[in-house]
């Protein structure tokens, strides 16, 4: 079946602009138009598609068994007819048969045949691209601007690239416009049949972690390590740093000179919370450190096995250690990874009096 002249250069010129080898879309083209031929006509196997060399023509040949008497000429041919296609054959061999096809029946199949294959191998290089040039970037920080607001996702271009910014990833109360530029964290890159997609997130733990690292230096040189960040986006972040080496003030150091480091980080978070605690190997220090701002008299572990903790705190600082709807306690124990109970110091001593 001859095909248009214009088919070669256009492989090429697929090959030349977006770096699909033309062999690649010519072996694709012919499993395609193979599968299709098969398809139509109800035939399931003995056949080959190929391109002629000049990738002008569409060859369709019939694989058959030659014998000296044919009992299913689909896959059988007698000797006589081989014999006139190739004067060396002989009885059991196998041979190519020249199978005759219509332009008219078959244009516009090769040409449909040729599309849906090109269009799929263009999103499967997009695909690549797209995995390739942030698949390292997981976990990392970007700057995008937002494209267009699809129902609940908000579409962030990020370069050549579009990214997805899902409801469950976008802080409570944020409103987004278009043109808007955010910073976002880079939490998956997702393959699936339509392509790679980037999600976004501005909820994950992650982003507060990579906000400090861009504000704090001696996070980023390893001078100041973080342990642990529990947080609650829109409300509340809890963040364990210690000291890696020397003798800085790890706490300090994330807060920065009349708190302008951490004035940074929560003006991006618009407003959000951030206690920032000193990490401790001793749980009872470690977990007093993370019940802040409310002060501790005493933290006893009751159960090391099973990370439980009891802590005592003055009257007056009840509520400040649960905190509103038990949001401090809840985050101080994720940052902790202990359970925590907590008591004033009224309660312990009515408790001791009843005893």
């Amino acid at each position: 079946m001859k095909l248009d002249l214009s088919f070669p250069e256009a492989l090429r010129q697929l090959e030349k602009e977006r770096g699909i080898p033309v062999e690649e879309l010519k072996q694709a083209i012919e499993v395609s138009f193979l599968s299709a031929y098969k398809k139509k006509f109800g035939i399931k196997d003995h056949l080959e598609v190929n391109f002629s060399n000049d990738l002008t023509e569409i060859l369709i040949k019939a694989k058959k068994k030659v014998v000296e008497t044919v009992s299913d000429g689909q896959k059988e041919i007698d000797l006589e007819s081989a014999l006139l296609i190739a004067p060396d054959i002989e009885i059991d061999a196998d041979i190519l048969i020249p199978v005759e096809i219509s332009n008219d029946d078959f244009g516009r199949l090769a040409a449909q045949v040729a599309k849906q294959v090109i269009t799929q191998k263009l999103r499967d290089v997009e695909k690549r691209k797209v995995y390739d040039e942030y698949h390292d970037r997981k976990g990392q920080i970007v700057t995008g601007t937002v494209q267009r607001l699809e129902k609940n996702n908000v579409i962030v271009r990020l370069g050549k690239y579009d990214a997805v910014l899902m409801p469950s990833e976008q802080v409570p109360g944020e409103k987004f416009r278009v043109g808007d530029r955010l910073k976002l964290y880079i939490s998956e890159i997702q393959n699936s049949v339509k392509g790679s997609q980037i999600l976004l997130s501005r909820t994950h733990a992650g982003f507060v972690q990579k906000l400090f690292e861009l504000e704090v230096p001696e996070i980023l040189d390893g001078t100041v390590e973080i342990k642990s960040i529990a947080r609650e986006a829109g409300y509340r972040t809890k963040i364990a740093v210690t000291n890696a080496r020397g003798n800085a003030d790890p706490v300090g150091a994330c807060i920065g000179s009349r708190g302008a480091r951490i004035k940074s980080v929560v003006n991006e978070l618009l407003g959000e919370k951030i206690d920032v605690v000193r990490w401790s190997s001793n749980p009872s220090e470690f977990i007093s450190n993370a019940l802040s701002p409310a002060k501790v008299i005493s933290v006893k572990v009751t159960d090391k096995q099973k990370a439980n903790a009891h802590a005592i705190v003055p009257d007056d600082q009840l509520s400040l250690a649960i905190g509103k709807e038990g949001q401090n306690v809840r985050l101080a124990a994720r940052l902790t990874n202990f359970h925590i109970d907590i008591e004033s110091e009224s309660q312990v001593k009515a408790k001791a009096s009843r005893k």
